[in-house]
């Protein structure tokens, strides 16, 4: 008999655990709804009770059959070593999508990352595995370094990338948790009424969910400007924090570690807002000028328009005198 190979292990252990978030969560999904929230997380996020039940799981089963050294990362839990010495970091959301997990809808997912602890600040560019599983249907799309994609649950092949160029006729989703409504109408506002009637525009509260769309066909983009908005107008903080009740909610590191890996290996364009390679990202720092922006595309020529198109000179945006940064 064959022994498992490293790589092989490792996706066990990310599928496995995926499946047992998954379990647990639908376990309590019987009991009705709650929809409590218990606190906030680290990076300033509302925690719901579903978040505690899905951090739960995520330790319990690592405890048990983490068979290598590992640290894991989590939205709640921040990091926490399993082992002495962990060889890997597991960066996991156990729940990307709170709200439409809370709600029985089909958005929620379980995201998980793996990447070698070969430096103390590991980054994007360094995850080697990727796990995306869909709480409510079961299907599910897996990465890694050595076989590629694998995927299960879908009722065709993946990757299955549109070929849509024209903003009009773009299906594609937004993002507003934390984001101040009057600043994202001017800056895309315009986009949303050229492409809502001649294609469609979605809100998921689901960076995962929503990247995933694209790599299943089922979107054409993915846009979340919030964090460059404030970093070319840091006059905005202020309506910012009063967004994320005291904090600044933008795209963190568990966001979008794994989403950002397959998207990147089943062809998608994704980048920050300014079209910046996003695997400079930082894996296990929440801190703002760690979170990110994301344009993500099925086609470079709709990558393109949509960097164009967006208002970044944003009418009633206090002026930045820098320039901005990245």
């Amino acid at each position: 008999m064959t022994e498992p190979t490293g790589k092989t292990i490792m996706k066990n252990l990310l599928t496995g655990l995926g499946r047992h978030v998954r379990a647990e969560l639908l376990a309590y999904a019987d009991r009705g709804p709650v929809r409590q929230v218990h606190g906030d997380s680290p990076g300033g996020d509302a925690q719901f009770d579903v978040d505690e039940v899905a951090e739960r799981a995520v330790l319990e089963y690592l405890r048990v059959h983490a068979h290598v050294p590992l640290a894991v990362y989590t939205e709640d839990g921040s990091l926490v070593e399993l082992a002495p010495d962990p060889e890997y970091v597991l960066v996991v959301d156990p729940i990307d999508g709170t709200r439409p997990t809370s709600a029985g809808l089909e958005m929620g997912m379980v995201s998980i990352a793996a990447a070698p602890l070969t430096s103390s600040a590991p980054t994007l560019d360094d995850v080697t595995a990727a796990h995306l599983l869909e709480i409510k249907s079961g299907a599910w799309i897996h990465g890694d370094d050595d076989e590629g994609l694998s995927y299960g649950g879908f009722p065709h092949a993946l990757p299955r990338l549109s070929r849509t160029t024209d903003p009009a006729k773009m299906f594609w989703s937004i993002e507003f948790n934390g984001h101040p409504m009057h600043l994202m109408t001017a800056a895309y506002g315009h986009l949303v009424d050229r492409s809502a009637n001649t294609g469609g525009v979605f809100v998921f509260n689901s960076a995962t969910f929503s990247i995933s769309r694209i790599i299943t066909g089922q979107l054409d983009a993915y846009v979340d400007i919030g964090n460059r908005v404030l970093r070319d107008h840091p006059g905005t903080e202020a309506v910012f924090l009063e967004a994320g009740r005291g904090s600044i909610l933008h795209l963190f590191p568990y966001d979008i570690a794994a989403a950002v890996y397959l998207a990147k290996h089943s062809g998608v364009t994704i980048t920050d807002a300014y079209g910046g390679d996003l695997g400079t990202t930082a894996l296990l720092d929440l801190d703002p000028m760690n979170q990110k922006s994301c344009v993500a595309a099925a086609t470079p020529q709709l990558h393109k328009e949509l960097l164009g198109a967006i208002r970044w000179d944003i009418p009633g945006a206090a002026p930045t005198t820098s320039g901005g940064t990245r």
